[in-house]
């Protein structure tokens, strides 16, 4: 297996014209032909708990884990309603995404990007459409 190296990432995520940006330095490494990154997400909750997210970039799809303060799994497949959930100490739901658009671009080694665009469904009713954008340097010093 090949060992984990560090990368910076920036994920700009789009909704109704609000933008939200997070940036953090992740573990990426590829195992079985799909490519990880692990990190923690910056902001914390109310009780200073933070959340892990742990993302599987494959040849068509991505899956979205995360654990902590809040708890939750997203896949996206282009042109697929995929089942997902979201937990929190404050609510707890089923959701589905429906992925519109999926793009995987490699520069070298693990840099890259990958943009997609979902609609997110929440007990059957869309509540929201995400434009996504992550951004991946791998950390070469």
């Amino acid at each position: 297996m090949q060992e984990a190296k560090r990368a910076r990432i920036r994920l700009q995520s789009k909704q109704d014209g609000d933008l939200v940006v997070q940036e953090a330095v992740a573990e990426v490494f590829e195992r079985g032909g799909a490519l990880y990154l692990k990190y923690e997400e910056p902001e914390a909750d109310l009780k200073g708990r933070k959340t892990r997210t742990l993302l599987k970039i494959a040849r068509d799809s991505i899956k979205m884990i995360r654990h902590g303060a809040v708890e939750s799994e997203q896949t996206f497949q282009e042109g697929a309603a995929m089942p997902g959930f979201y937990r929190s100490p404050y609510t707890s739901f089923n959701l589905s995404t429906r992925t519109n658009l999926l793009e995987i671009r490699w520069d070298r080694g693990f840099s890259g990007t990958v943009s997609w665009t979902y609609d997110l469904y929440v007990h059957e009713e869309c509540t929201g459409h995400f434009d996504i954008s992550l951004h991946i340097q791998e950390d070469t010093q």
